[in-house]
């Protein structure tokens, strides 16, 4: 079943008042789009998105006003017969008609109100359910925020993600998640991942147990959230295996909806893993900016090889 949340969610999260339609107020809001019903009011309905939060500003209402009572009730009455919507929205505190707010209460439809303009009003509430209905995941690992990259590290139990994490606080980076990472796709190409709010700020270090990193480090030390950009896996280093060397060919896996670029770091005595994690963090900036250093010596590799071809073609 997809995720929603209420109309009274709403309320209690936005500056919004309700005028009538109490019964109502445990629609579900599944859509994270918002409509305004110009068009339906004129009476085309065809392709009327009525599982929408329906927003009415002064554009419409200037409309409705046009209207004669009956056929003000044939229009609002349309909108109210749809057990799907979840809720209207009348931003700046316009007037509602009596026969709106009658017709409302009748179908118990939530007629709610708000000081704010329309514009303000959209972009709160859009906020609001991006976040709210963003799909999820629950990943094992730890999150970090390494030179303002999100750092999310991964691997098997006992590998040492929590002590990496660790020597990267005391080296002044930031924790965001131990163990569990709560991760929300809040848009196409972006992930965001927190700590489940039981684990929030904890950071558990085999032999010292379970540890407070903002009571130990300050408030400056933990996230409450960050935008991952990079996962790096640990795993026991293998002699057998062929690490890469170059970089050249940037790994990717895949979280809900989202790829991102993705790092094996073998594990063994005497690598110092925070070093590496910082090093990384360095790296992916300056990909971000366009500079490739493996990239690069490819080319100046291919470059030496043709100049020499060439010579080799003179003699």
């Amino acid at each position: 079943m997809s995720k929603f949340i209420t109309v009274r969610d709403l309320l209690a999260a936005l500056p919004l008042d309700i005028l009538v339609g109490q019964r109502g107020l445990s629609r579900p809001v599944r859509s994270v789009e918002i409509h305004r019903p110009g068009l339906a009011l004129a009476g085309f309905l065809q392709h009327y998105p009525a599982e929408r939060v329906q927003v009415m500003g002064r554009t419409e209402f200037a409309y409705l006003s046009s209207l004669s009572e009956g056929e003000l009730r044939a229009r609002v009455g349309a909108l109210c017969a749809y057990e799907d919507t979840p809720c209207i929205v009348v931003t700046r505190d316009l007037q509602s008609p009596e026969p709106m707010v009658a017709l409302a209460e009748e179908a118990g439809v939530p007629l709610l109100s708000t000081a704010l303009s329309t514009p303000k009003l959209v972009a709160q509430l859009t906020t609001l359910l991006e976040l709210r209905l963003a799909p999820e995941t629950l990943v094992h690992g730890v999150l970090v925020d390494v030179y303002g990259i999100g750092i999310l590290m991964t691997g098997a139990s006992g590998i040492g993600k929590s002590e990496t994490a660790l020597e990267l606080l005391k080296r002044g980076h930031r924790m965001v998640a131990d163990d569990a990472v709560e991760i929300r796709q809040t848009s196409e190409d972006t992930l965001v991942g927190s700590a489940p709010p039981l684990l929030q700020h904890l950071l558990e270090i085999r032999g010292l147990g379970v540890l407070n990193a903002m009571t130990l480090f300050g408030a400056g030390a933990i996230r409450t959230h960050k935008k991952i950009e990079m996962i790096v896996e640990l795993e026991s280093w293998q002699d057998d295996r062929s690490y890469d060397r170059l970089g050249l060919d940037e790994a990717k896996r895949r979280i809900l909806d989202v790829e991102l670029t993705s790092l094996v770091v073998p594990v063994r005595p005497g690598r110092n893993l925070a070093i590496i994690i910082e090093v990384a963090a360095m790296n992916q900036r300056l990909k971000r900016m366009g500079y490739h250093a493996a990239r690069e010596l490819s080319e100046k590799l291919l470059s030496t090889i043709g100049i020499e071809d060439r010579e080799e073609e003179r003699d």
